[in-house]
């Protein structure tokens, strides 16, 4: 298998480039033909690699790529999820190279997507083509759902899942679209944190005044933006919504001992972020914040005048995107609720309040006792030699509790990105590495799975 990716290493890389040179943001309207444009382009890769059946499923919004192998139907059939859809490049200015036009640099893929989540789910078409190249044919049967709306909450996806539950029966999914704890250290993500994500507006005056003229006499939005959201945790870290802990999972002092097993260095963490110290909610580490307790943050907040120069204005709308990240047994659309009741409730009778929901996705933790869970153990095992550590991680992928309740099936969430990947952000990047032994370790899964 060694020989094969080295062979092909070169190649394998270009094909990649031409999938991160096309701009798929899902939630952009401008780029709505690159989208369209990346699922053609996902599709015709499926072929290419060996899938006897590939095609585009339209839905209301940006199209499902859905592509299989049938070999017998005595073996396994292994579900592969990915999305081709990306986050915008915003700001660009921040980019040391354009984050469409992708280059290697000290070992590593710079581009929007390269590894969240084009360069991670490429990896399985490789490992296919690998397969059946080397073996004459795959060890396991395969289906493809490669997606076009993760970025923008998977809506569309959810119903496509519960109109095509005979399409995708399978006896297990398979996501790369997490990280590891390093290269050094394996790791398979066993749980994930949900999302509740709104955006809010406040209104003042009817329209923008003269700060000289009205400044002092009507409350300014941005201000008292500013005060609500700042009263929305306290100075331990604690989220402060009325009843928002209630249903939050407690985690056994065991099981957090065993989270602290893995290898965590604060300072290098604080180094890596140019900071010098880490918040939080108090009484927990660091790794336990980002894993097992929930957030609230702004996203973005924004209002007023913000272009070149002065302009003496009190701006009549302030706004901010807030989200927060859920764990198990809270409820999205309850958190949601419970957010925008308290939100409007602490507001002055100075604005008035819109909070506008958007997407948001429920918490999950997988089953690490399953056929699929130890062959996926055993693969890092045979190709890194090493037992890969379980763990949670911080980030959300919708769709995953969806799988579950729809086709009954646990995920199988195998991804090799590291957390300093900067993915979402810019200057995102993917190591070659990562890639090339997320290729081998795919393949040594399909053919583990197949036994």
């Amino acid at each position: 298998m060694n020989s094969y990716i080295n062979e092909n290493q070169s190649r394998f890389l270009d094909e990649l480039f031409d999938l991160l040179r096309i701009p798929s943001v899902s939630a952009d309207p401008q780029y709505k033909n690159d989208v369209t444009r990346c699922a053609l382009f996902v599709k015709e890769q499926l072929l290419k690699v060996g899938c006897t059946k590939a095609e585009i499923c339209e839905t209301a919004g940006h199209p499902i790529v859905y592509a299989e192998r049938f070999v017998n139907e005595n073996l396994p059939t292994v579900l592969v999820y990915g999305h081709y859809d990306v986050q915008p490049a915003d700001p660009l200015e921040l980019w040391h190279t354009p984050p469409f036009e992708p280059i290697i640099r000290d070992g590593n893929i710079y581009a929007r997507g390269s590894g969240d989540d084009k360069g991670q789910f490429f990896m399985h078409l490789k490992a296919m083509e690998m397969l059946l190249q080397v073996n004459g044919e795959m060890p396991c049967n395969i289906k493809f759902m490669i997606e076009g709306e993760e970025e923008v909450g998977s809506d569309n996806l959810g119903i496509f899942v519960k109109n095509n539950k005979e399409k995708l029966k399978s006896d297990a999914i398979l996501i790369s679209d997490t990280c590891i704890i390093s290269n050094e250290t394996p790791s398979l993500t066993v749980g994930l944190r949900g999302l509740s994500y709104v955006e809010v507006s406040l209104t003042g005056p009817n329209r923008d005044l003269h700060s000289g003229m009205y400044g002092g006499a009507v409350e300014n939005p941005i201000n008292v933006l500013c005060e609500m959201i700042a009263s929305l945790k306290d100075k331990d870290g604690k989220i402060t919504i009325p009843g928002f802990y209630d249903k939050v999972e407690v985690i056994s002092a065991e099981e957090r001992a065993e989270m602290a097993k893995a290898p965590f260095n604060e300072e290098d963490y604080k180094k890596a972020l140019n900071i010098d110290a880490v918040f939080g909610e108090k009484g927990y580490s660091t790794p336990e914040r980002v894993s097992i307790r929930p957030t609230l943050d702004v996203n973005g907040i924004w209002g007023g005048y913000t272009g070149e120069g002065a302009k003496t204005v009190l701006p009549s709308k302030a706004h901010a995107k807030i989200s927060m990240r859920l764990v198990p047994n809270q409820e999205p659309d309850e958190i949601t609720e419970l957010f925008a009741n308290y939100f409007k409730s602490i507001a002055p009778a100075t604005v008035k309040v819109e909070v506008n929901p958007h997407h948001g996705g429920e918490p999950v933790v997988t089953e690490t006792d399953s056929h699929a869970y130890r062959a996926a153990v055993r693969a890092f095992e045979n190709v890194w030699g090493k037992t890969p550590i379980p763990t949670r991680e911080g980030g959300s992928i919708p769709i995953v509790a969806l799988f579950k309740k729809e086709l009954g099936i646990s995920s199988i969430l195998m991804g090799f990105g590291l957390h300093s990947d900067a993915i979402h952000s810019p200057n995102e990047h993917y190591g070659v590495f990562n890639f090339l032994k997320g290729i081998e370790t795919i393949a040594d899964f399909y053919k583990e799975i197949g036994k």
